[in-house]
């Protein structure tokens, strides 16, 4: 991994990605462990959650941990305490930091005045935990990623950056359907395609869900309006109209499609209820194994499952 934190999808290699969901497997196999006996991980948390909290927060008991959260009325990031100081203190109290923050900036500086690991579980730009999740979640139901497409709804958002990079990387076929003003940025579309290059696979950027979920074996999508973009609701529900996920769309893909959503969902806006509680829907196994995938993180974070096992 490039330096000592997880920020963006970007900082993953393919070895670590592929060690990553190897590692997941095994631990989700595993159940409790003591392996982080001792340590000390930090929620900090602008956000509220119910996923992100509760799968870190188990997750680190299940390894023999401890996860203290910090909310944002205690801490008053970058408000009631500056950015570098908030760091520097929790450096010497916590082993880890789990970030959650509104702005990804506030996350680069955490992690440049920060002597421990800091995770990004959430930023405006980002969301890589949740991307490794959702791949795992597709290898468990497909059982491998080759010839394999995803095709996603919706808002170029931070869940949609850090899924095209990993699914890129991972050798996944990747369409984005976008309406126009709401599509992933150039710099993140670039960089996937170069990965996809790589992986010989395609990332396709367009503004039709028909040509995106035509095929597919993974059909995603993600709120229209994210926590922080309250007095735009309106204007995105106006913009996203022909871009909800129901069943009509979902026959376009594949028989055995699955269907995925990160979640919160609001049921009747990107999703119909239909298809949301239909047996292609996995959303639940993707909530799951976001506590899988914590443990392999935190743990390949701090020295590894390999370290703890003694192999490889």
């Amino acid at each position: 991994m490039k330096g000592k934190d997880l920020l963006s999808a970007a900082d993953l290699s393919r070895e670590d990605i592929q060690l990553l969901l190897s590692d997941t497997e095994e631990l989700k196999s595993r159940g409790c462990s003591s392996f982080l006996s001792g340590k000390v991980l930090a929620l900090l948390f602008e956000k509220p959650s119910l996923r992100t909290r509760v799968s870190l927060e188990v997750a680190m008991y299940q390894l023999g941990g401890k996860a203290i959260y910090l909310s944002p009325a205690e801490v008053g990031l970058g408000k009631r305490e500056s950015v570098k100081d908030v760091a520097c203190v929790l450096s010497r109290f916590a082993d880890i930091i789990a970030a959650r923050t509104f702005s990804h900036k506030t996350i680069e500086e955490l992690a440049e005045y920060s002597t421990v690991p800091v995770i990004n579980v959430l930023s405006d730009f980002e969301h890589p935990c949740q991307a490794l999740a959702d791949v795992f979640t597709i290898y468990e139901k497909k059982g491998e990623f080759k010839d394999l497409t995803i095709a996603y709804i919706g808002d170029g958002n931070n869940v949609a950056n850090s899924l095209m990079l990993i699914s890129a990387m991972c050798g996944i076929n990747f369409r984005i359907a976008s309406p126009k003003g709401y599509k992933v940025e150039e710099s993140i579309l670039h960089l996937a395609q170069t990965y996809a290059a790589e992986s010989r696979v395609e990332v396709l950027c367009c503004d039709d869900p028909q040509t995106a979920v035509k095929g597919a074996d993974a059909v995603y999508t993600d709120t229209w309006v994210s926590m922080g973009q309250e007095e735009e609701s309106e204007i995105k529900r106006k913009a996203f109209k022909d871009y909800q996920v129901n069943s009509e769309l979902m026959s376009l893909a594949k028989k055995d499609a699955v269907f995925m959503h990160c979640l919160p969902a609001h049921r009747g806006e990107e999703v119909t209820d239909e298809v949301m509680d239909s047996a292609a829907s996995v959303v639940y196994d993707q909530a799951e194994n976001r506590m899988h995938v914590a443990k392999a993180i935190l743990l390949y974070m701090l020295g590894g499952l390999e370290v703890q096992l003694g192999y490889r």
